[in-house]
């Protein structure tokens, strides 16, 4: 990875000064700085950034305090890729957050207005966050197919209809890179119980393969479809009935959407060990053989009990 250049603001604020060190860290948060120490906070290097941080360094100065700007090209003891980490574990808090909320107003009993309203305000809450969102978290495009599923699910009056096998059969499979547990689980099921000889590609453009089979991502052909993770949906369109298989869903939704529906947590362990492989460099095609490894043995387990 090239070294990427970064902005550090050191400051001190004298200690009565409590409404505008609030304002300062406002301020801070608003643009997607990540705190470093108590008084200092970092942004990569760009213009925008760098005017952000010029006007904090007045509005800290004005205020009575100090405040110094400096241009870094390395942190000793903070890589490149733990830096990005802190940013993305940052943004992933506010995508959680605000995936919780969703999955809230799916199952109120608003009418339609307050439905529509309260969409509109974590759209834009949403917006907010992935401009800020400067390494590309992995959970911003799960809100926004969340985003997406709700207002079709409001608009959708009849069941999504099955699909016949057969239609799938020596198809490639396409989903986005860095896969986790629902794309794990999913491309474990289609392989499993749709074809056998199922090809899986990754990409963050649903229309990255002509002909593929979209999978778990942005206008993808199977999906998150209400409550339903993608595992659940696949299940369903295709009429998988085998109970071990539902069991798993259940274990995958709990995963992936960590709202306890099923209060199942065999898949959240399974979970992370994907995500720390994702985090060892690992290839996607290699994540995803050792995901099926883990998925074999599951329900090799379940069955046998």
């Amino acid at each position: 990875m090239d070294q990427i250049p970064w902005l550090l603001l050191l400051y001190s604020l004298p200690a009565h000064r409590n409404t505008e060190r609030v304002a300062a860290w406002r301020r801070f948060k608003k643009i997607g700085a990540v705190q470093l120490t108590t008084s200092t906070y970092l942004l990569p290097d760009q213009p925008t950034h760098y005017e952000h941080f010029q006007w904090l360094t007045k509005l800290i100065r004005d205020s009575g305090g100090d405040a110094t700007l400096v241009r870094v090209r390395e942190i000793e003891g903070l890589s490149n890729e733990k830096l990005i980490e802190m940013f993305n574990n940052a943004r992933d808090k506010e995508y959680a957050a605000l995936g919780k909320t969703l999955r809230n107003l799916e199952r109120g009993k608003k009418g339609r207005a307050g439905i529509a309203d309260e969409l509109d305000r974590l759209t834009r809450q949403f917006r907010e966050t992935r401009a800020i969102d400067f390494f590309s978290s992995s959970r911003a495009q799960d809100i926004e197919m969340q985003l997406r599923k709700i207002e079709q699910t409001r608009r959708s009056t009849g069941v999504l209809p099955k699909v016949d096998p057969k239609n799938y059969r020596g198809r490639i499979w396409l989903t986005r890179p860095r896969p986790e547990i629902d794309r794990v689980g999913s491309a474990w099921l289609i392989r499993k119980f749709i074809d056998s000889e199922a090809q899986f590609a990754f990409d963050t453009n649903v229309s990255a393969q002509p002909g593929a089979v979209s999978f778990d991502m942005l206008d993808a052909e199977f999906s998150h479809d209400g409550e339903d993770c993608t595992f659940e949906t696949l299940t369903k369109r295709f009429a998988i009935r085998d109970k071990t298989a539902q069991k798993i869903g259940e274990m995958i939704h709990d995963a992936d959407l960590e709202d306890d529906k099923f209060q199942r947590v065999e898949c959240v362990g399974i979970d992370r060990i994907l995500k720390g492989y994702a985090k060892e460099g690992l290839s996607d095609e290699e994540i995803l053989r050792r995901g099926f490894d883990c998925f074999d043995a599951l329900y090799s387990f379940l069955r046998g009990r």
